[in-house]
């Protein structure tokens, strides 16, 4: 199999309901939102997950995966993780940190390290991925309930109050686009097993790891197109634009569920971009269908 990473465009459409994809730090946790009222998720937070069930070494997903993609034992470590210090980090050479860490082939990295050939400092950027913020199709809706928790304290039990202290999105839809930078891997080492495990985890990152305040995110479409070379043989903005649902009758404000939006419009864009696609880059892909 050649080990020739061609160039990938991508398209998350996340389905939030009752949950908060992504709190805010700045406004005491509320889900994270832009000034024209539609919801965020950044980057990070999405990357995050993707390392979790790398890391989770013990779980039942990570143990099928590595055994349909005949993964070996070592080289799939996350070194953006409580577990690891920084300090071990920048001693260490660049092809080690690179053979033993699956996210710095995958996401790039920002850790200081020592060249093997002198003293001086460098450090890997750029990933061979990259996360797009997710922006949701429409404004969203948040809400805030007070809740109460019971506490044990010995003979004494008392109730304490958390005023507003659930925010949640009552419904939204977000795209988050991505894409995979074959330049890149050159400087990595990411090879092409790294990336389809990759594809593999994404339609996982959230029910797999899904919590209290985000009990109802899931990627209801992970679209992929990977193009017929390196350098990519069409335009990625004209792919995301066809896979945007939009909503039906032209409309407007927060949305309640996805039946608001155009199915038959929208599978009919995706069917009008295969047909442009055909001869430039494999057809559409949807991740979620290969779980």
């Amino acid at each position: 199999m050649s080990e020739i990473i061609n160039r990938g465009t991508g398209l998350l459409l996340i389905d939030v309901t009752n949950s908060n994809p992504n709190g805010d730090p700045d406004r005491e946790n509320d889900p994270r939102t832009r000034q024209d009222g539609r919801g965020e998720i950044s980057p990070v937070s999405f990357k995050r997950k993707l390392r979790d069930l790398v890391e989770a070494k013990d779980s039942p997903l990570w143990k099928e995966l590595a055994e349909e993609l005949n993964l070996p034992e070592e080289g799939f470590g996350i070194f953006e993780t409580n577990t690891v210090k920084f300090a071990d980090l920048i001693n260490m050479k660049t092809e080690d940190f690179l053979s033993q860490y699956w996210d710095a082939r995958v996401f790039g990295a920002t850790v200081l390290e020592k060249k093997d050939d002198d003293s001086k400092n460098k450090h890997i950027a750029s990933g061979v991925v990259q996360f797009g913020l997710g922006v949701s199709v429409d404004p969203v809706k948040i809400e805030r309930l007070s809740t109460t928790k019971v506490i044990n304290e010995g003979e004494n039990k008392s109730k304490k109050m958390g005023p507003l202290a659930y925010r949640v999105i009552s419904y939204g839809l977000y795209a988050m686009p991505f894409f995979i930078n074959a330049t890149a891997a050159q400087k990595t080492r990411c090879t092409k097993k790294d990336i389809e495990l990759l594809l593999r985890l994404i339609p996982h990152a959230y029910k797999e790891t899904a919590s209290y305040v985000r009990p109802q995110v899931d990627i209801r479409y992970a679209f992929y197109v990977e193009h017929n070379r390196a350098r990519g043989t069409y335009n990625d903005f004209r792919i995301i634009e066809a896979l945007t649902p939009v909503r039906i009758a032209g409309g407007t404000g927060p949305a309640t569920s996805w039946k608001e939006y155009d199915e038959a419009a929208f599978q009919q864009s995706i069917a009008q971009l295969n047909e442009k696609l055909d001869g430039k880059t494999a057809p559409v892909a949807d991740l979620t269908e290969t779980l």
